[in-house]
């Protein structure tokens, strides 16, 4: 099958010991866009970022990137084509920051070949897009959380991915770390033209830098398009069980969510 999207998910479904977590999930994402995947807890959204560079198997469905079937690529192509921003950014040993962005060159080299001058020119630029060139011999134990978080980005910038997968890319970060990184993230998906997959309890965040939005509820897609058309009162209201109005911030005139509290049942 030749789509035209990076990546395609086509009735998905997983299960966990004989309990639905996924359910007939089907979904294309366009090139150069960044999608944000919204739901409650336990809807399936960390399972479905996991079955997108094949750490998890789709008990049913499958995922096609350019066209092709994640099952039957390798996991070191499949690394030339996805990098991940885990939820977690702990890193136990003391290894500096350019070489944990030269990490991000693996699957380009050979068991016995260290890094050549395009590996090394890639790392220097995925540092400096990332904006942490100037810490490059800093051990990455020694930096704060929204760092790390910068030098992880940049390890995944550096496997040159046409698709970025993000789980909860600004957990544990403050709120203005938070903004610097998705500033970050979408600006360098229009410089490199990247495919990003975000997935996120952060409403107001995800409403601000996503071009579209899937809302996860009860394991299936319950809504899919621009945050205009999805984060409606009732979808918040079904799957949230909250109140919540999309309006226009004055200042910037992006979308904005106001949150009102819980509804009542």
């Amino acid at each position: 099958m030749v789509s035209g999207n990076p990546l395609d998910i086509e009735s998905l479904s997983y299960t966990y010991v004989n309990l639905p977590v996924l359910d007939e999930i089907s979904l294309s994402v366009k090139k150069g866009e960044i999608l944000g995947i919204l739901g409650p807890n336990g809807c399936g959204k960390t399972t479905l970022l996991k079955n997108l560079n094949r750490n998890l198997h789709p008990h049913k469905g499958c995922v096609l990137i350019d066209g092709s079937d994640i099952e039957e690529i390798s996991k070191k192509e499949i690394a030339k084509k996805v990098g991940v921003v885990p939820q977690s950014n702990e890193i136990r040993f003391a290894f500096t920051v350019r070489e944990i962005v030269g990490m991000g060159r693996m699957p380009f080299q050979d068991s016995f070949r260290g890094a050549s001058s395009k590996d090394l020119e890639i790392i220097e630029k995925a540092m400096e897009q990332t904006g942490v060139l100037s810490m490059a011999d800093r051990l990455i134990n020694t930096m704060s959380g929204g760092e790390r978080q910068r030098v992880i980005i940049a390890r995944a910038i550096s496997q040159t991915p046409e698709i970025i997968l993000m789980d909860e890319p600004t957990l544990h970060l403050d709120i203005n770390m938070q903004f610097e990184v998705l500033d970050l993230i979408k600006r360098l998906s229009k410089e490199n033209d990247l495919t990003v997959i975000i997935v996120s309890h952060d409403l107001p965040m995800v409403t601000r830098y996503c071009d579209r939005i899937v809302l996860i509820h009860d394991h299936k897609v319950f809504a899919m398009g621009t945050p205009e058309e999805i984060l409606t009162e009732e979808n918040m209201r079904a799957v949230f069980n909250v109140d919540a109005k999309l309006e226009k911030d004055p200042r910037t005139g992006n979308n904005t969510v106001r949150l009102f509290g819980s509804c009542k049942v």
